[in-house]
């Protein structure tokens, strides 16, 4: 095998990382440096020099502008979540975060969960907009994590996918693992994770349409990358194949996407509540731009 899949398989790695050690010389077949497409050869003495351990990722409490708080009681804040803000804290990522932000706002959320996403539930991409929820008791944290495991929750999105989608409503059912060749990519792959996404049309343009979409499962990207399969990406996603000429035209810098509802049992009483966020101006922007092209 080539060197770059061999020790992905034997160490768990991403190609990406297994490519940067070789390109370090960190990867050694019989005493001698290789490259990634080199290939490993059966009874080879082979040594790896893995990097230093990533220092843990903590929370800055550091004030986000935008990150608007919709509701609060002692269980659970619901805030909508402006663009370029990630969920929370992750290697690589440099950008504020919605549990930084409401760190920095006072808002004292669970402890239970990995320390970097203490209350944390769900996610939305750093680049989608809208509504979410953190659990801010133990007790919220347990019922709405199996909430969201069990799909009791009524998760609604809006998208604005390219071209006319046929039928106007319908059902994609396709499962979803990471891309077999970029790391930093979602695609639908025949061993991928069951993955049901439900859309009806609201409104058609000329070159593109308002879909209302419901999640029954909860992949990474699924939307993004279910849309992208039936070759109507949403538009502006150019990770996922959107026409950047049209993105450009619509000034869109990211996949138009909003999380535009989220009902779900409330944690103390299970009563259904729902919260609802509003388009912010890129968005609302691009659809005004749509209706007067007629």
């Amino acid at each position: 095998m080539r060197v770059d899949a061999g020790l992905s398989k034997l160490l768990g790695l991403s190609r990406t990382t297994v490519a940067t050690l070789a390109d370090s010389g960190d990867v050694l077949v019989d005493g001698r440096a290789v490259g990634k497409s080199d290939r490993l050869v059966a009874g080879a003495w082979l040594e790896v020099t893995l990097p230093a351990p990533a220092q843990p990722v903590t929370v800055q409490a550091i004030p986000v502008e935008g990150l608007v708080v919709l509701y609060e009681d002692d269980d659970v804040v619901v805030v909508d979540k402006p663009v370029g803000v990630a969920v929370h804290p992750s290697p690589g990522w440099t950008g504020p975060t919605v549990v930084g932000g409401l760190a920095a706002a006072g808002i004292r959320i669970s402890t239970s969960g990995a320390a970097e996403r203490q209350g944390v539930v769900h996610r939305l991409d750093a680049g989608t907009t809208g509504v979410m929820v953190v659990a801010k008791s133990e007790h919220a944290y347990t019922v709405l994590k199996r909430a969201f495991k069990e799909r009791t929750v009524d998760k609604v999105y809006h998208a604005l996918v390219q071209g006319h989608p046929d039928p106007t409503r319908g059902t994609i059912d396709a499962p979803i693992d990471r891309h077999p060749k970029h790391d930093y990519k979602w695609a639908v792959v025949a061993s991928g994770r069951p993955s049901v996404t439900h859309y009806e049309m609201i409104e058609a343009f000329r070159a593109a349409s308002l879909l209302e979409v419901h999640l029954e499962t909860g992949r990474t990207h699924q939307i993004r990358v279910h849309f992208s399969a039936l070759r109507h990406p949403c538009v502006g996603d150019l990770t996922y194949g959107a026409d950047p000429v049209l993105a450009k035209r619509l000034n869109l810098t990211r996949q138009w996407l909003q999380a535009k509802t989220l009902s779900f049992h409330h944690p103390a009483d299970g009563e259904w509540v729902t919260f609802e966020s509003q388009y912010p101006d890129d968005l609302r922007d691009a659809l005004e731009t749509l209706r007067a092209e007629g």
